[in-house]
């Protein structure tokens, strides 16, 4: 079956770092476009950087750009988020989405908490 599973998350005090990673399996992830959302409490779930399925283009959020780089390994079925230079409002539940035309897998999501 599909899985995508986020891994990663964690306590980091301000402008420290943190790489996610999502595993994937149950599908052929090189076709796949992959993005990182996120959704912080009482808000909605929002973009925060997207790769397309060869990884020859990235876009961002503007509130990341600069901070934070995405990337994926074909080979390894697995997407990256390096995330450095965290803020306070980089908190969040972190979700990463893989879309093809047709369909669309989610993973269950990591906390990243950054707090002093």
């Amino acid at each position: 079956q599909v899985q995508l599973v986020e891994s990663g998350g964690g306590l980091v005090q301000p402008g420290g770092s943190l790489k996610l990673s999502c595993a994937t399996s149950g599908f052929t992830f090189s076709r796949y476009a992959m993005t990182w959302y996120r959704q912080a409490p009482g808000k909605e779930r929002e973009l925060v950087a997207a790769i397309t399925s060869v990884g020859d283009s990235t876009n961002y959020a503007d509130s990341v750009k600069g901070r934070f780089t995405i990337s994926r390994d074909n080979a390894k079925n697995t997407m990256y988020l390096q995330m450095n230079s965290l803020k306070s409002e980089d908190t969040a539940v972190y979700y990463c989405n893989a879309q093809s035309r047709y369909l669309g897998y989610w993973g269950q999501g990591t906390q990243v908490t950054v707090s002093s």
